[in-house]
């Protein structure tokens, strides 16, 4: 589009298009990852504490928002 002489407005338009879509993908991701890594994890004496699930959500949850 830059080299396309397309306008400014066009431009940040498809530019947020795209920031909105990979939020979109984030969260998806990201609620996959609470579902089956965290939620749906398995039971055995392996199994992280609920200290160390929390904290993994929370970083998680960070990294995606910034």
């Amino acid at each position: 589009m830059v080299e396309g002489d397309r306008q400014c407005v066009d431009i940040l338009t498809q530019v947020a298009a795209v920031r909105a879509a990979l939020d979109r993908l984030g969260a998806l991701v990201l609620t996959n990852h609470v579902e089956s890594c965290v939620i749906g994890r398995p039971q055995d004496g392996g199994a992280m504490s609920r200290d160390r699930l929390v904290h993994e959500v929370r970083v998680n949850l960070d990294r995606f928002l910034k």
